[in-house]
């Protein structure tokens, strides 16, 4: 999906499954789970958020609709590094006045140091080397957010295998990007173990791995004092 020269046809296929996989399968439910109590913490009337490899936006447009529901006026920054992407994801949130999009590597934002209140990367630390620019994506998420962090990402595990293999035999079948992507993603995301061991290796601090049903997990940076995070 994030290769260079996709067929922009495919990959705004291969968007919408994404978007219906963080609708139903807990991507979206994972962020707002945890940075709906960082917001309310702050007891603040507006609040920003950088949502690093945006995909089609769908993550921010649920998370400024989110803090219009709860009084919260929430300005997202959707970023990505991929030109065909960036385009879907401005058409797709076009019409939302608190969510904007902007081009930015995850591994050299191009922000100042705490220039946003959260930083968000979902379904996307996979697509990083693990060594050598996973936790490069970490630190600079943590560089950019004065109060917290989540990373919210694939659980490998058999079961999850299984079920990414029989949707792309089935649901995914005509949408080849999708077909592709989504059993090879499953491979190379991470246990909640070794999301662990990323966090230490990246040196955050204030940080907690949590499961999530049925198949994610997530890395919380939460310095808003309601964790109870290592490092």
């Amino acid at each position: 999906m994030d290769e260079a020269g996709q067929d922009p046809g495919q990959l705004a296929l291969s968007l919408a499954d994404l978007r219906r996989v963080n609708r139903w399968l807990g991507g979206t439910r994972v962020v707002l789970r945890h940075l709906g109590p960082m917001l309310r913490r702050l007891a603040s009337t507006e609040a920003s958020v950088l949502d690093v490899a945006t995909g089609s936006g769908d993550i921010p447009l649920h998370v400024a609709a989110w803090g219009r529901a709860h009084g919260v006026r929430v300005h997202v920054t959707a970023t990505d590094f991929h030109a065909t992407t960036l385009d879907l994801a401005r058409r797709h949130v076009s019409t939302d006045p608190d969510v904007t999009v902007e081009l930015a590597d995850a591994l050299a934002l191009p922000y100042p140091d705490g220039a946003f209140g959260f930083a968000l990367c979902s379904t996307a630390l996979h697509h990083f080397d693990v060594r050598a620019d996973a936790p490069r994506v970490l630190r600079e998420l943590d560089r950019v957010a004065r109060y917290g962090v989540i990373v919210n990402d694939l659980a490998r595990s058999r079961p999850a295998l299984l079920g990414a293999h029989l949707l792309a035999a089935t649901v995914w079948r005509r949408h080849p990007v999708t077909a592709h992507d989504g059993p090879l993603s499953v491979r190379r995301a991470y246990t909640p173990a070794e999301l662990r061991e990323l966090a230490a290796e990246a040196g955050l601090r204030d940080w907690t791995v949590h499961a999530h049903f049925p198949f994610r997990v997530a890395l919380v940076v939460d310095r808003t004092g309601g964790g109870t995070g290592r490092g």
